[in-house]
């Protein structure tokens, strides 16, 4: 099976969600999915690691072609990894089925997906 779609997730302190849109936006993602969460980190975790852990965080949902999953990773570790105070973790799960409507979406021949 080839996989043409990929989800790429980032979890980022809350309020830093818009500019994870930004930059997937600014690379050729159409949209998302933005998800309000906690971390379950406890304080003796913060103190074994010497770093301050914030609460709130933000899950952000991302659909793209496999095409330029890689240069919106980049763009994200590089902009909001966890050198910055977004304190993002990025990954991507492959997708290996969809519904129907939003496969009508995606083209065979350009390898993109449509508007």
């Amino acid at each position: 099976m080839d996989i043409k779609l990929f989800n790429i997730v980032a979890i980022v302190n809350e309020g830093f969600s818009e500019f994870v849109m930004d930059v997937a936006k600014e690379n050729g993602a159409r949209g998302g999915t933005i998800i309000p969460a906690n971390s379950s980190v406890s304080p003796d975790a913060m103190k074994l690691y010497g770093i301050g852990i914030h609460p709130e965080k933000e899950i952000i949902l991302i659909l793209v072609n496999k095409d330029i999953v890689d240069t919106i990773l980049k763009k994200l570790y590089d902009k909001l990894g966890s050198n910055s105070e977004a304190m993002g973790i990025f990954f991507t799960l492959p997708v290996a089925h969809a519904s129907e409507n939003l496969l009508k979406q995606y083209s065979k021949k350009t390898g993109e997906i449509n508007e």
